[in-house]
C-alpha cells in the first residue's frame, strides 16, 4: 500500500517578518555562533532555546582534528539546558554561517540532532518548535521535529 507523507513549515523572508520572541531566540543563535570553534570545515553553527520556565541556554558546534569528538551546536544548547534544568524545551534557533562562502539557505540539523531532539519530545510529551537560518534567504519554522524526522527511533519508552 502505497502512503504519502506531508511536511510542513512556515516561511519566512526576513527576520523582520518574525514576531520578537522569534527574532530574539535567532540573535541569541548569531552569537552563540560567533564562539564556533570550526577550523577544519569553517561552517559555523550557533543554537539557542528557551525552555517552558524561560530560561534560554545556547551551544555552537566544536570540531575536533580527529572528527568524532566533534559535537554540534544544537546538541550542546539541548544537554547544557538538560544539565541545568528540568523544564521542556519550548523552541530553538539554529543558525548557519560560513568563513567559506555565503549560506544561503537554512541549514537544518544533522539526523543525529534531530534524533536528540525527537527524544526531548517524548521525554516532555511537548513538541519543540524549530527555527532555522542561513545568513542570507528564507527563514523556516517547524512545529514539532516529526516534521525534519518522520520515523524517529521511538522503540525505548521513557
Amino acid at each position: 500500500m502505497k502512503k504519502e507523507l506531508t511536511i510542513t513549515y512556515e516561511e519566512f523572508d526576513s527576520v523582520n517578518d518574525l514576531n520578537n520572541y522569534d527574532s530574539s531566540l535567532l540573535d541569541f543563535a548569531i552569537e552563540a555562533s560567533k564562539k564556533s570553534y570550526s577550523p577544519y570545515s569553517g561552517f559555523k553553527v550557533g543554537s539557542a532555546l528557551i525552555l517552558n520556565n524561560g530560561q534560554v541556554y545556547i551551544g555552537c558546534n566544536q570540531e575536533n582534528m580527529a572528527f568524532s569528538p566533534t559535537i554540534c551546536g544544537e546538541r550542546v544548547a539541548m544537554f547544557n539546558a538538560s544539565s541545568d534544568s528540568d523544564s521542556p524545551i519550548q523552541t530553538i534557533a539554529i543558525y548557519c554561517s560560513s568563513d567559506r562562502y555565503t549560506v544561503t539557505e537554512p541549514g537544518a540539523p544533522c539526523g543525529v540532532c534531530r534524533q536528540v531532539m525527537s527524544e526531548f519530545e517524548m521525554r516532555y510529551n511537548q513538541k519543540i518548535r524549530v527555527i532555522l537560518k542561513g545568513e542570507t534567504g528564507k527563514i523556516l519554522i517547524f512545529n514539532g521535529v516529526e516534521n525534519l524526522l518522520p520515523f524517529a527511533f521511538s522503540g525505548l519508552k521513557i
